[in-house]
């Protein structure tokens, strides 16, 4: 991987951290505030988010740009910037059409829509009219995501990468305000609030994106709505794609559904999900984000080899990042969860007033189960972001859509076929096995293409960075035996105790990493070639 592809990856990742960072003290408060299992208000909230925060994955986070950003490249490339606008604006057009029409239904039709996303709420009245009303306020949020994936796409494809990545700090930032105003309200208002929170936040990420645009002369206009060639071939594409792209969201949304016969385990596979999502956003999607345009790009002008030499190297570098991350949510799964959500959180709201975290003990037990078979997926989650491109760059949906229905029927069966036994954990579980399953189709279908050949560096520096993984597993095991005592010295505080812990994780895994030869620092010097 080129020092260009790095040093974007650096601008990307660094934007997603901020907002990730943002993002896990919006989660803090939220959970602080409304609490998890033994609160509808919660269950109600999440469901009701699980819709347009997948949409906003969806859209902002690489499968629409999968079929945006080769076409959009082509006329750039091809053609002239005139025709690429005009590609644009056609395609925004088709968006805002489309895109009313499904809002004003779902506005009309929410109950059916949250029964679609959890049926088990059914059976809780005050709880399904909870997430109905919050379905209701929170559906139009798809429509801004619409914009802000066209906007970011362009962005993107033309090698300005701040604006679309920064954009999703607004959304933290509204919600954060929503819960601290209404911190000391009802927990139906303060979860009303939160939803007009995340309404706010898809306006003013809307708003970044459009003046990022406008600035390299992309200003957008509304044209009458034609299904015009260029159109047609991205829908040809898209559909496909957001398929192949939306698997492990779509596979949540299945998985939604069914945690919901559980009460509080929608929340606490939420509050999982959030968690994990930091290194999955500041490696994969970042990494993804990055990687399309440049494959593309490189398809175009016939470099194989280098387009290759670009998934080898971005699949080091995500080991390299993801893998110490699966192994801290592995072996501290729960104390990760109690720190946060109920340590940190109560901490962080008696500043305001706001007398204790509503997380209970309970609470972070489940969710740092749900948390620890996530971490057996992290890898499979961010390597799906690194594989996909290799296909979408070359114009190729389907055959990652074929991959992502056998998974997503293999994670339906499965999750359904466990529930019984094993509860909300069968869905943490089948969501783990499906992405894994997904990978390695899609790993071999570039092997057998020769567009993916593993080996050599690659593979000495994967068991490199696993030998390095094992090293810090075995340290977080020991120094967890130790946290009372740690705590000790860190003001009685529990949740610094396991702050402190990661931060020495981190120190030893990054002195193995080099004593091993898993990573060296002239790698990734942003002149270097190889």
């Amino acid at each position: 991987m080129s020092g260009n592809l790095f040093k974007s990856l650096a601008t990307v990742s660094g934007m997603t951290m901020a907002s990730r960072v943002l993002g896990f003290v919006r989660q803090i408060l939220i959970t602080g505030v409304i609490g998890a299992g033994g609160n509808p208000v919660a269950d109600a909230f999440w469901a009701a988010f699980r819709l347009p925060n997948m949409f906003r994955r969806l859209f902002a986070e690489g499968a629409f740009h999968a079929a945006f950003i080769p076409l959009f490249q082509g006329k750039l490339v091809g053609e002239s910037k005139a025709e690429a606008k005009a590609f644009a604006e056609e395609v925004l057009t088709a968006l805002v059409f489309i895109l009313t029409l499904l809002t004003a239904i779902v506005e009309l039709a929410a109950p059916l829509f949250v029964y679609l996303i959890a049926a088990g709420f059914k059976a809780e009245p005050e709880k399904f009219a909870l997430a109905t009303l919050y379905t209701r306020i929170m559906f139009p949020y798809l429509m801004m995501m619409s914009l802000v994936g066209l906007m970011s796409g362009i962005l993107n494809s033309l090698n300005r990468f701040a604006a679309a990545a920064g954009a999703p700090l607004a959304l933290n930032i509204c919600l954060i305000a929503a819960i601290l105003l209404y911190a000391k309200a009802d927990t139906e208002i303060t979860g009303q609030a939160a939803a007009w929170g995340v309404f706010a936040g898809g306006l003013v990420q809307v708003a970044i994106v459009v003046y990022g645009a406008a600035r390299q002369g992309y200003f957008l206009k509304l044209r009458r709505p034609r299904l015009t060639p260029g159109v047609k071939r991205l829908f040809v594409l898209g559909a496909p794609g957001f398929i192949s792209a939306g698997a492990v969201q779509i596979n949540l949304i299945i998985g939604t559904n069914i945690a919901s016969r559980e009460p509080g385990a929608v929340s606490w596979l939420m509050n999982a999900d959030q968690l994990y999502q930091l290194p999955l956003a500041v490696v994969g999607i970042a990494l993804a984000i990055v990687l399309l345009p440049m494959l593309s790009r490189r398809v175009k002008e016939g470099d194989e080899v280098g387009a290759a030499r670009a998934i080898d190297r971005s699949l080091e570098i995500s080991a390299l990042l993801c893998f110490p991350a699966a192994a801290a949510f592995v072996v501290m799964g729960a104390p990760i969860c109690d720190a946060l959500f109920r340590g940190l959180a109560g901490d962080a709201l008696s500043i305001f007033g706001v007398k204790g975290s509503a997380f209970t003990a309970h609470d972070a037990l489940m969710t740092g189960m749900a948390l620890a078979i996530f971490g057996w997926g992290l890898p499979a989650f961010v390597w799906q972001k690194i594989f996909l491109p290799a296909f979408f760059a070359r114009q190729d949906t389907r055959t990652p859509m074929n991959f992502a229905i056998i998974t997503i029927a293999i994670n339906t069966v499965l999750a359904l076929a466990l529930f019984p036994r094993f509860g909300f954990l069968s869905v943490a579980f089948a969501t783990v096995f499906a992405a894994w399953v997904q990978v390695l189709l899609l790993a071999f279908a570039l092997h057998r293409r020769r567009q993916f050949q593993p080996g050599g560096r690659l593979g000495a520096r994967l068991g490199r960075i696993i030998a390095a993984t094992l090293g810090l597993a075995v340290f977080l095991n020991f120094a967890l035996g130790y946290s009372d005592t740690l705590a000790g010295y860190l003001f009685h505080r529990e949740w610094v105790a396991i702050i402190a812990i990661s931060g020495a994780g981190m120190g030893v895994y990054g002195l193995l990493a080099l004593v091993l030869g898993a990573v060296r620092p002239s790698d990734y010097k942003t002149n270097s070639d190889a």
